[in-house]
């Protein structure tokens, strides 16, 4: 009963001060005791999400003065607890969000263990009583990132949208397996897509392959990442940020924490990208092939035999052009461009006091 109230205080906790937060509900609880024994639950409740080193933190637990710099490198291994060493400097540690968190962190090695098989349908099932709508509040955390290739006027890429750009500035790379997918495959319902194609960057793409969580890759082998995963048909997924870029997921529409959730609770979980598919029907042959690989369900053949486009379900991810041969769709710029919001903006809107 003790460990019980420690799980629905720490809950609470993890519903506030962040950006994306964990709603109170039955399956909640029960991730959080996969996540944490009581004794770790007890250290993270007063543990802040900004950065303490090791000896501010023993301050704060002077009963587990020597037992604590164990038991928060326990708990970054197991992906509850963000850790850093700056050269000639102390290390930090911070409590770990849902997202990005502990929502992915027993998932990104991906490999299947007890653990990850418990929180599979656990996480599935906690989407539907609350993690969704959190998703889903207020300006949503992430967007699309189109195909640079699919735009039928390259000069019109928006300078938020070039990635290639910004990868060439990123000074640490990492790539991971999708938690999205490993969840469905331990719950019998994954897809045949590819896993390792979650790109981290950054000092959190560092922590990630210092704890066994990816593998540091080139820029090179980033953009190969990405190929691979247009000839998939995945869709680029990114923060939802103005000059930041930590995160590229390549995301499927059965698998996806935020296409399945847009497309099966009706909850608008991600920003579109600026873009809209077009179709020149003097090139189209009605083949098809731009339908079925639409992830949201946006293009049709029509009854005069060539594909049409709903621009309101339009994600502008362009998934469907490069696989048209006959080069008849594309994107276009959509009359009215919405950048993503500055760091104050989403922090304003998401932010959970």
């Amino acid at each position: 009963m003790e460990n019980q109230s420690v799980y629905q205080k720490l809950a609470k906790k993890l519903d506030s001060e962040v950006v994306i937060g964990a709603p109170m509900s039955p399956s909640l609880i029960e991730i959080l005791k996969v996540l944490f024994t009581g004794e770790e639950a007890d250290i993270a409740l007063n543990l802040p999400f900004a950065h303490l080193s090791l000896s501010d933190l023993k301050k704060k637990f002077p009963e587990k003065s020597d037992a604590l710099e164990d038991i928060l490198k326990r708990m970054a291994q197991r992906g509850t607890v963000y850790t850093e060493t700056q050269p000639g400097k102390e290390a930090v540690y911070s409590l770990l969000p849902t997202v990005v968190g502990f929502a992915e962190t027993p998932f990104w090695s991906g490999k299947e263990n007890e653990d990850t098989r418990k929180l599979s349908p656990l996480w599935l099932q906690y989407r539907k009583e609350a993690f969704g709508e959190e998703l889903a509040r207020g300006i949503p955390a992430v967007r699309v990132v189109p195909i640079a290739q699919s735009l039928k006027d390259s000069s019109q890429v928006l300078p938020f949208d070039q990635i290639k750009d910004k990868l060439e500035k990123t000074s640490f790379l990492s790539v991971a397996h999708c938690p999205c997918r490993q969840m469905m495959r331990q719950t019998g319902k994954g897809c045949d897509h590819s896993t390792e194609n979650c790109l981290h960057f950054g000092t959190m793409g560092q922590y990630m392959v210092k704890h066994g969580m990816a593998r540091e890759i080139t820029q090179s082998e980033a953009l190969d990442v990405l190929n691979k995963a247009d000839d998939e048909g995945l869709v680029h997924i990114c923060d939802n940020m103005e000059g930041h870029l930590s995160t590229i997921c390549n995301c499927c529409s059965c698998c996806c924490v935020f296409l399945s959730t847009k497309s099966q609770l009706g909850l608008q979980t991600y920003s579109t990208s600026n873009y809209v598919s077009s179709v020149d029907e003097d090139l189209c042959v009605g083949c098809g092939t731009c339908e079925d690989r639409c992830p949201v369900g946006a293009i049709s053949l029509g009854g005069n035999g060539f594909s049409s486009v709903n621009p309101q379900l339009c994600i502008g991810c362009g998934v469907c052009a490069p696989t048209c041969d006959s080069e008849a769709i594309g994107l276009i710029q959509r009359e009215n461009v919405t950048p993503p919001p500055s760091p104050e903006a989403l922090l304003m809107a998401r932010y959970k006091p």
